[in-house]
């Protein structure tokens, strides 16, 4: 049989022999787990290796080529370097064909990944480890600003996921070896395991902690730094040199420094999703914009070639000190503007590396301002850079554990882990206080998605209430007497009815449970009316919330129904929402989706 992407048959004649095999076996299921963790880390550092290796390809035939064959130098000004200004475009062009005829599988990034992990059952499909990772080694090898942090955790997760569709796995299972794919990828690309590790839990899991999973990670991370040291060697992704402290005054530098990360930070996420909404909104054909992306991208680059591709080379500089703080601080800017104008025109990559590129620029530069102010204390501009690259992936990620570990297993330095924990900590709460959500969040909770939330939350918060409440309301004027609402709830099965007025205004609501303590007196029923027993603090709703939100109001005051009004006026009644009503709409919503999910369950 040949062998097809997307052909079930032939994964399920991979999956029932090696099902006999295995139920010979004793094992269990931990046990199994493992296992298949240990041949996801195993392929996620192969994997890795195959992605890195195509970037230097791709930048070979592009960018080493294209300056022996015109003769200049990126790091000398020529009249030849601005043939380097369609570099870029290059790959705009080379990633066109992707976006004809694979484009479904470009789309989304790595946040509809993690939506699709955390809320849509973790079943990934295979053909965009290829289609998706040729494009992001296009990107950063023709000069886009751009990372392979984020497509190769991906590509690890469509490999974890492939085998847990195999066998058939559980919804829970098949998510532990999606992170035991995205931890291979990460902890492989940076020579990290542990915080490949971290980035598992922090980021692809939402911090949720179980020892089984913990375990499987664990597994998962080791292994494909195995494979990784034995293709690449035992080396970093970034070298950094020695780590030093020279005066522990340093520390209150550290802290203001936490405190600019958190505000370069947020600043940056909400400058990414400006310039990506920008081009969204371009009226000009789709498949156009990478090439303008690539050509705006590469202007930039004639100027500032340090932005070029993922940067890990100008970062070594930076860590080493030999960078003017003038020249990191323009970078902040620049490199900001073009990592958003490359992957918001639709240019396939990742966020992480463009992240450190950011936190080291910035700490270099304040590295070499500190120095200038204070330079009996010896301050290093490295070290700052080096704090800086892990507190402001921290900041922008809110992932703290992920950036203190990677910084740690990259120095290889006891002495980095206070700096970068004040550092990183401050960061990140700076960042949460501007900016609710992280770099990778931002489009779904566009969408209504809250990751955090989990799976029944969100089918709550994607129903409006105006799709569910029942418009036609039996409503009471609240000038009716007792002796008159005595006859009207004889003739209805509704315990709760709201008060109006005149002009159909909303002025308060009254339940039979009140009416219940008057019945018996007979002398107020024509002398009193209802307004005067009715509760005029009222609980309301409007038609444009979430079925989230109006429950919650309902479980605030353990009400059964909650009016609704408009939002001009917020007392024009235009229906009423129930409980029952409410949980039936959810029900419908899961019974819907599950079934869709099932429908259209991606082909391995």
């Amino acid at each position: 049989m040949a062998f097809n992407l997307t052909n079930n048959r032939f994964l399920e004649s991979l999956r029932r022999p090696l099902a006999r095999l295995l139920s010979h076996l004793p094992m269990s299921e931990n046990t199994f787990l493992i296992i298949l963790a240990v041949i996801i880390g195993l392929l996620g550092g192969l994997g890795n290796f195959a992605f890195r290796k195509t970037i230097e390809f791709i930048h070979w035939g592009v960018f080493v080529q294209s300056q022996e064959l015109l003769h200049y130098s990126l790091d000398e000004w020529s009249v030849q370097r601005v043939a380097t200004m369609f570099l870029p475009v290059v790959g705009g062009v080379l990633v066109y064909p992707l976006w004809r005829w694979f484009g479904q599988d470009l789309k989304g990034g790595f946040s509809a990944f993690l939506e699709r992990v955390n809320l849509r059952g973790a079943k990934l499909r295979l053909r965009p480890i290829f289609t998706r990772g040729f494009g992001a080694a296009i990107t950063i090898g023709t000069g886009g600003s751009a990372g392979q942090e984020g497509p190769i955790a991906m590509i690890g997760g469509a490999i974890g996921s492939q085998f847990g569709q195999l066998f058939k796995m559980s919804g829970d299972r098949l998510k532990v070896l999606v992170a035991c794919g995205a931890a291979a990828g990460v902890a492989a690309t940076f020579n990290a395991p542990i915080a490949g590790v971290f980035f598992a839990q922090e980021i692809v899991l939402l911090s949720s902690f179980e020892l089984s999973s913990f375990t499987s990670i664990v597994v998962a991370s080791g292994m494909a730094t195995v494979v990784s040291r034995a293709l690449l060697g035992n080396t970093p992704e970034i070298y950094a040199p020695a780590y030093v402290v020279h005066s522990y005054w340093e520390l209150g530098l550290y802290l203001l420094l936490g405190l600019l990360i958190g505000l370069l930070a947020s600043s940056f996420i909400d400058a990414h999703y400006r310039i990506k909404d920008r081009f969204a909104a371009l009226a000009m054909p789709k498949l156009a914009k990478p090439l303008l992306g690539g050509l705006l991208v590469g202007m930039i680059g004639v100027v500032f070639p340090q932005v070029f591709g993922n940067g890990y080379e100008f970062i070594e500089e930076v860590l080493l000190g030999s960078q003017t703080w003038y020249l990191l601080a323009a970078l902040v800017l620049v490199k900001a503007v073009a990592t958003s104008i490359t992957l918001g025109s639709g240019l396939p990559g990742g966020l992480f590396a463009p992240c450190l590129y950011l936190g080291a620029v910035a700490g270099g530069a304040f590295g070499h301002f500190a120095l200038l102010l204070f330079p009996r204390l010896q301050i290093s501009p490295g070290a700052y850079a080096l704090v800086g690259m892990g507190a402001f992936l921290s900041a922008a990620t809110h992932a703290p554990m992920t950036a203190i570990f990677l910084l740690f297993e990259i120095t290889d330095s006891y002495e980095v882990i206070v700096p970068i924990m004040l550092t990183c900590v401050i960061g990140t709460a700076m960042a949460r206080h501007f900016k609710k959500d992280s770099l990778e969040t931002v489009e779904l909770s566009r969408a209504g998605i809250d990751l955090e939330a989990g799976k029944e939350r969100n089918i709550m918060k994607s129903i409006k209430v105006g799709d569910v409440m029942v418009g036609e309301v039996q409503t009471v004027p609240e000038h009716m007497t007792l002796g008159q609402f005595a006859k009207f709830i004889e003739k209805t099965q509704h315990t709760n009815f709201p008060l109006v007025n005149s002009g159909n205004e909303l002025t308060g609501i009254i339940s039979v449970q009140d009416f219940m303590g008057v019945v018996f007196e007979r002398d107020l029923m024509d002398l009193v009316v209802v307004k005067e027993l009715a509760t005029t603090d009222v609980i309301t709703a409007h038609a444009d919330e979430d079925l989230d939100m109006a429950m919650r109001k309902i479980g605030y005051r353990n009400i059964e129904q909650l009016p609704v009004v408009d939002r001009q006026t917020h007392r024009r009644l235009v229906g009423i929402i129930s409980r029952r009503d409410i949980v039936s709409a959810y029900n419908r919503a899961l019974m819907s989706r599950s079934l869709e999910e099932h429908e259209h369950a991606p082909a391995p």
